[in-house]
């Protein structure tokens, strides 16, 4: 038994989530075919639910990032915040979706380097973003504007990285397990659901 608490809310269906919730639950199940695990916990805080949807759904449409990109960060916040549900569901969405090179989605997950050299600044600027509490040297930022990105893309990070806090901080409190659909892409050995 982990000596982390656990939160005993009850996952939230579309029968019992405030309207609030139950909105976003119905539009996540008809656009996904399902809810995720995360979703239906998440709906006991109709109001972060809708932060988190917004937020996710900026960052995937304006942030600047290609999808592929758009992976590395989530993937790379959701491996330093030690995330089991969200390793499993981007590498999922790496995987089928965003085109991601499995290389790269492993390599995160296995906590090695990248070969990719902009991948690689990304990751690695990623994860001194989340390290350093926002406070990148100026070393550190010239780095990752010589790999092609641009200052506009920092700002970028810090929009996925209060995202990945929501999410990876809730599935921390709930122990959320990792839906069927993202299963195959389990990480560090957690349970399925």
């Amino acid at each position: 038994m982990s000596p982390n608490y656990t939160l005993t809310l009850p996952a939230k269906t579309l029968d019992d989530a405030d309207p609030k919730a139950r909105d976003i639950l119905a539009n996540t199940k008809a656009s996904t075919g399902m809810i995720p695990n995360m979703y239906a916990n998440m709906a006991n805080s109709p109001s972060m639910l809708q932060v988190y949807v917004d937020g996710y759904s900026l960052f995937r449409a304006e942030s600047g990032f290609t999808p592929a990109e758009q992976e590395v960060v989530f993937l790379t916040i959701s491996r330093e915040n030690e995330c089991h549900y969200c390793m499993a569901a981007h590498s999922f969405i790496a995987d089928n979706m965003s085109k991601l090179p499995t290389e790269v989605t492993d390599a995160i997950r296995d906590n090695r380097s990248i070969e990719d050299t902009k991948l690689a600044a990304l990751a690695n600027f990623t994860r001194t973003i989340l390290v350093s509490q926002g406070h990148p040297g100026q070393d550190d930022v010239a780095s990752f504007l010589r790999a092609g990105y641009a200052e506009s893309h920092i700002l970028d990070i810090i929009l996925a990285l209060a995202v990945k806090t929501i999410s990876n901080y809730t599935n921390h409190l709930f122990d959320t397990a990792v839906d069927n659909a993202f299963a195959a892409r389990s990480w560090e050995g957690r349970s399925v659901a």
